[in-house]
């Protein structure tokens, strides 16, 4: 997404022949360095031994390139050196988005309500995976057309569809706002146009690294949109069919799918108290093709048991989160949910329903303006099931696309699996927990997580202060990874206050956070990837914590190092 720093040469690794006294003996090799400063003129300095054997010569700063140049050549032209070259720096893959939104997705990185999803990109981001999303359709939007493929219009009914036809091949969603209410029976409301497809496509694969709008999950992925919600919703004939082609099924009358998916998402349901026969032999089919099939567990704070397709077999059914790590106020809940992903609360269980009072805890994501018809092209926070069941498709694609072979079935256990227990409360049952993204790719990658030194001892942070909290890291030895997790619970009700930096044993200060007059949101709940490789990893590590303004107070809760 960037280009790598350039960073001077501050030593040379030296390996020397066999039988050569240098090779065995670091007196010998200090000896040598001595020798090759006052041949070059460098403040040369044999520092150690490598478990290969090759001798770590440190040039006394950072030597400009002239200056290594002479001091290889010296090194390569000794009858009893194999080999001398520069110890250059390698930096982690997987690097902070600079989508200008990325800091309000806490649903992606925040410790507490997150689902921990940088940590997998370096290891995948979604390449060659399909995703179908059977929803509303598409809204054209910049931060996704690079990642939509060609999807189809399976709503059957002209009047439902509101583009003058029945099935077609253009997936564009047309709207789907009621007029009044009781359009669409009993009990309906009028309402705008949600939107829904384009926002949850945008959490499953919205355009990454563009330096505008959010951040995709799997962002290396394809959208399919395939349309089956229009006025009033959707027929469970339509939804059926939409599910049997976007897998690569037969359907009659519809061209085949040129871009079967691998992965369907399903943010929609009905009331049922069991699975129609017409959705489960779809999603039968879909399964038996190799397709992994996610669906919202429904948003009526009820038992998921009584909701269709969240109560069919062989689905991934999703429960929802918030950002405390609580179920969602509306989310279902009971034994069929499998796992939970944050879905966000846009307001508060006791608000006005309707009302939008907290929008910096639901999920942004791509979205339109249109109060009816398409118009400008927009970003929204939106609250839902909906919202928690992409960010399991999401991963899904990253799992698939890690690991071409995973099974349908595979991929839903290795979510499962690899959930952590929900860090606030879940009446009624929430699965296995929330989905850990990185855990979980670690796992199907046949990689696995380091050593974790944690301090949850409070420390006040008072206006205009300096603060710090420390952590003893022991056992380890060697230096610290190129990608150390620092993971930062800091209550604070105006977190732009804060400047957070990174201190190692030896005093090297890495800043993980900036001020920031503007971001008046409470709390920081983030985890920080931090290059560390030049850095002894055993020692007493600090977070310290600087308030640059008055009028807010707060305190450091906990934090951790993830080696």
């Amino acid at each position: 997404m960037t280009g790598l720093p350039t960073a001077a040469v501050e030593r040379v690794i030296v390996t020397y022949k066999s039988r050569t006294s240098e090779a065995t003996s670091n007196t010998a090799a200090r000896s040598d360095a001595t020798a090759k400063a006052a041949e070059t003129g460098e403040s040369l300095s044999f520092e150690r031994r490598l478990a290969g054997g090759a001798a770590l010569v440190d040039l006394g700063g950072k030597a400009s390139k002239k200056d290594l140049t002479e001091v290889l050549d010296a090194f390569r032209a000794d009858p009893s050196v194999a080999s001398a070259e520069p110890d250059i720096r390698a930096y982690a893959m997987a690097v902070t988005p600079n989508d200008t939104e990325y800091t309000k997705q806490w649903d992606l990185f925040e410790a507490t309500g997150g689902m921990n999803v940088p940590g997998a990109w370096d290891k995948t981001t979604g390449s060659g995976v399909t995703v179908a999303v059977i929803d509303t359709g598409y809204a054209a939007h910049t931060d996704l057309a690079a990642n939509v493929v060609s999807g189809y219009d399976f709503i059957s009914t002209a009047a439902d569809a509101r583009d003058g036809n029945g099935r077609d091949s253009d997936a564009k969603d047309e709207g789907d706002w009621s007029a009044t209410d009781g359009e669409c029976g009993t009990g309906s409301k009028a309402s705008n146009s949600s939107w829904h497809g384009t926002h949850v496509a945008g959490t499953i694969a919205a355009t990454t690294g563009n330096s505008k709008g959010v951040a995709g999950i799997a962002y290396n992925a394809k959208i399919q949109p395939v349309r089956v919600l229009g006025k009033c919703g959707g027929s469970s004939a339509d939804i059926a069919d939409a599910i049997t082609w976007a897998s690569g099924g037969t359907v009659p009358g519809v061209p085949a799918n040129p871009n079967p998916a691998k992965v369907i998402n399903m943010s929609l349901g009905g009331a049922s108290a069991t699975c129609p026969s017409v959705y489960q032999n779809a999603i039968n089919g879909a399964v038996s093709r190799g397709t992994t099939v996610v669906v919202a567990a429904g948003n009526s704070n009820a038992n998921a048991s009584g909701f269709t397709p969240a109560n069919c077999s062989g689905v991934i059914n999703v429960a929802s989160t918030s950002r405390e790590g609580n179920r969602s106020f509306y989310s279902n809940f009971g034994s069929i949910v499998d796992v939970s992903a944050p879905g966000g609360e846009t307001r508060r269980a006791t608000d006005t329903p309707g009302t939008v009072t907290t929008p910096e805890n639901g999920i942004l994501s791509t979205l339109n303006s249109g109060a009816t018809t398409q118009s400008t092209e927009n970003y929204k926070p939106y609250q839902g099931t909906s919202m928690a069941a992409p960010h399991i498709a999401g991963l899904a694609a990253l799992l698939k696309s890690a690991k071409s072979t995973l099974t349908p079935a595979e991929i839903e256990a290795a979510i499962k699996s690899n959930a952590r227990p929900l860090p606030g409360t879940c009446t009624g049952g929430c699965g296995t927990g929330i989905a850990d993204a990185a855990k979980t790719v670690n796992a199907v990658t046949g990689t696995t997580g380091g050593t974790t030194f944690s301090n949850t001892a409070d420390v006040t942070i008072a206006d205009l202060s300096t603060v710090s909290s420390s952590i003893a890291v022991t056992g380890l030895t060697g230096n610290a990874p190129a990608a150390l997790k620092v993971n930062v619970d800091i209550k604070h009700t105006w977190r732009g206050d804060l400047v957070i930096d990174l201190i190692a044993p030896d005093g090297t200060v890495r800043n993980l956070k900036a001020s920031s007059s503007s971001d008046s949101a409470d709390n920081v709940l983030a985890t920080y990837t931090v290059d560390a490789s030049s850095e002894v990893a055993g020692g007493t590590w600090k977070l310290q914590v600087r308030d640059v303004a008055s009028g807010d107070t707060g305190y450091i809760d906990s934090w951790s190092l993830t080696f």
